[in-house]
C-alpha cells in the first residue's frame, strides 16, 4: 500500500512535468531539452527560498516565474537569434547547471527541517492532487483560448498563423514559457516531496516527460473522450509505477535510466503500430477536432 501512494504521489507530480513537455513535444512541435535545466531550477528557487523562510506556497509560484524566464530565454535564441531548437536547449540547459548551483550555493540542500508546502495537516496525496487538478485546468482553458489555438495552429500549420498576420516568433516564445514554467513547477513540488533539493535532480526529466506523454497517448489513443493532458498525466503515473514495479523485481536503481529509455521505445512502438488498448472500453464514438473551429474563430478576431 506504501509503494502504491508513493507511486501516486511521484506520478502526479510528474505529470505536472509531462503537461510541461506535452505544450512543445506535441501541441507546438518543439523539441526543447532546456526543461533538464528548468526542473532543478525550480527545485534551486525553492530551496534557496525555504531556507530564507518564505511561504512555501510563494516559494513555488517564484519557482514557476524562473521557469517562464528560462523558457523565454530558450525561445529568444531560436527565434531571434535563429538557433536550432535542440541547440537552444542544450545551451540553456548547460547554462541553467551553472546558474542552480550559484542559486544553491553547494550542490545539495536539506529540506526536512523547513516548513514545505506538505508540512501541513492536509494529507499529502491529496494536497498534490489539489495542485495537479488546478494545473490541468488553467492548461486546458488556455489551450481553449484564441491563443491557445494559435499554439495548436502554429505546430500544425505555421503558415496558417503567419496568414493571420500573428506573429510565429512570439507565439513559440510564449509556449516554451509556459511549459519550462510547468517543468520547474514540477521541480519546486518534487524537492520539497523529497525533502532535498540537488542540482543533477533534472538528469533524465526530458526522457520521463516524453514517456508520459507518449505512453498515455498509446495507451488512451482511440479514447477521444479523455483530453490529452489528462492522458499525460495518466502516462505519468504509470511510468512511475514501471519503475516501482522494476525496482520491486530487484533492478538496480543504476539501471533505472536504462529502464527508462525501455519504456519510452515500447511507448513509440505502441503508438506507430496503432495497436488498440482496451478496445471495449474505448469503443465510444469520436468526436470531431474542435482545433479548425478555434482557428477559424481566431480568424474572424483577427480580421475584426
Amino acid at each position: 500500500m506504501g509503494v502504491l501512494l508513493t507511486v501516486l504521489e511521484q506520478g502526479l507530480i510528474f505529470g505536472i512535468l509531462a503537461l510541461g513537455v506535452y505544450l512543445t513535444y506535441k501541441v507546438l512541435d518543439f523539441a526543447d531539452l532546456s526543461v533538464e535545466g528548468t526542473f532543478p531550477l525550480g527545485a534551486a528557487i525553492t530551496a534557496f527560498l525555504l531556507t530564507q523562510d518564505v511561504t512555501p506556497l510563494l516559494a513555488v509560484l517564484i519557482s514557476f516565474l524562473g521557469g517562464m524566464l528560462a523558457g523565454a530565454v530558450t525561445g529568444i535564441l531560436h527565434v531571434k537569434l535563429k538557433i536550432t531548437n535542440l541547440l537552444s536547449g542544450i545551451l540553456v540547459m548547460s547554462a541553467l547547471y551553472s546558474i542552480n548551483l550559484r542559486i544553491m550555493g553547494k550542490a545539495n540542500i536539506p529540506l526536512f527541517n523547513e516548513e514545505r508546502i506538505f508540512s501541513g495537516a492536509i494529507p499529502v496525496l491529496l494536497t498534490i492532487v489539489i495542485i495537479v487538478v488546478c494545473v490541468k485546468i488553467i492548461v486546458d482553458l488556455f489551450l481553449k483560448t484564441k491563443f491557445g489555438f494559435m499554439i495548436k495552429a502554429t505546430g500544425d500549420n505555421p503558415q496558417l498563423v503567419t496568414t493571420l498576420g500573428v506573429n510565429l516568433g512570439w507565439v513559440k516564445i510564449v509556449c516554451l514559457m509556459v511549459s519550462n514554467g510547468l517543468v520547474a513547477l514540477a521541480g519546486s513540488l518534487s524537492a520539497q516531496y523529497q525533502g532535498f533539493a540537488d542540482v543533477g535532480m533534472g538528469t533524465g526529466t526530458i526522457v520521463i516527460g516524453l514517456a508520459a506523454v507518449i505512453f498515455g497517448e498509446a495507451i488512451f489513443k482511440k479514447a477521444c473522450w479523455i483530453l490529452p493532458t489528462t492522458m499525460a498525466i495518466i502516462g505519468a503515473i504509470l511510468y512511475q509505477g514501471c519503475t516501482a514495479i522494476a525496482l520491486q523485481l530487484g533492478f538496480p536503481a543504476t539501471d533505472l535510466k536504462l529502464l527508462s529509455a525501455l519504456i519510452v521505445t515500447l511507448a513509440l512502438a505502441l503508438n506507430n503500430h496503432k495497436i488498440k488498448a482496451f478496445p471495449t472500453l474505448l469503443s465510444k464514438t469520436s468526436k470531431p477536432s474542435n482545433i479548425k473551429g478555434g482557428i477559424a474563430r481566431a480568424k474572424h478576431s483577427t480580421i475584426k
